[in-house]
């Protein structure tokens, strides 16, 4: 009894602690577009949201793998081996989705990376009328349940402002997610004054975005920039002067996968 009381508490602090990052990343309902000079630069260092161990495992996982494992335990008790092997399947399912591997970008600052893991839904030409107000060129990354649902910053630059929008929860592949759904837009602007947007999209499962970045922070490509969890979606809307390297059917790995280059 005593080992399960602090199995309890244990789950209840991490619970807690991923409130508290939840309300950070998306307090209340639609909020304004908040814009910020460029040349107001908060430094951060390499990760925007490092993890706080050697394990790799988002730390937005660590209460929902101990429940998990309580649940795994119970099953195993109460239903012997068929109980068991059920709550293994289940604990491995949840630990498999918050995974978080190491990525390395390429050298290159010219090359623009994949934000998201997944498959390459959409590429088109659209006027982005939200955020930037431009000609655009749209990329759409689909993640299903099974793919890492870290996302990581396409280029390096400043964050000029983000928006967060409690939506509805369409299914992610949809085309009408990228405007109804919950969602969490991130603009970054270049060295050189180039802006990119970045949106990422609750899907039919995923109930909760999570963002790290807020305006004035100065980003590096590849960095961990938020999570979303069980299914979603993320568009990236990229200036005409950028030469598109993916087609739709692609995969990509996020911080990794070339989907652009300035010209």
């Amino acid at each position: 009894m005593a080992t399960t009381g602090v199995l309890q508490r244990w789950i209840a602090s991490l619970t807690i602690a991923e409130g508290v990052t939840s309300m950070q990343a998306a307090v209340g309902s639609p909020r304004p577009f908040r814009y910020t000079s460029p040349a107001v630069t908060i430094q951060t260092t390499r990760d925007a949201s490092p993890r706080t161990s050697a394990i790799p495992i988002a730390r937005e996982g660590y209460g929902l793998i101990a429940l998990a494992l309580a649940i795994a335990l119970g099953l195993w008790w109460l239903g012997g081996t068929i109980g068991g092997l059920l709550g293994a399947l289940l604990l491995g399912l949840v630990v498999n989705f918050f995974r978080d591997p190491e990525r390395l970008p390429p050298a290159d600052e010219r090359l623009i990376v994949a934000p998201a893991d997944g498959k390459v839904i959409v590429v088109s030409p659209t006027h982005e009328d939200r955020f930037l107000k431009a000609d655009t060129i749209k990329i759409s990354i689909f993640m299903s349940p099974l793919n890492v649902h870290v996302n990581r910053n396409p280029l390096s630059g400043t964050v000029i402002g983000t928006h967060y929008n409690h939506g509805k929860y369409l299914r992610a592949f949809a085309e009408k997610a990228s405007l109804d759904n919950e969602q969490n837009a991130i603009v970054v602007e270049d060295p050189h004054g180039r802006r990119v947007c970045f949106v990422q999209i609750a899907g039919f499962l995923a109930r909760r975005i999570v963002c790290y970045l807020q305006p004035g922070m100065s980003v590096r490509r590849g960095e961990r920039c938020g999570i979303i969890k069980f299914g979603s979606r993320l568009d990236i809307y990229l200036p005409p002067e950028v030469e598109v390297r993916v087609h739709v059917g692609d995969r990509t790995a996020a911080g990794e996968t070339v989907i652009g280059a300035w010209r």
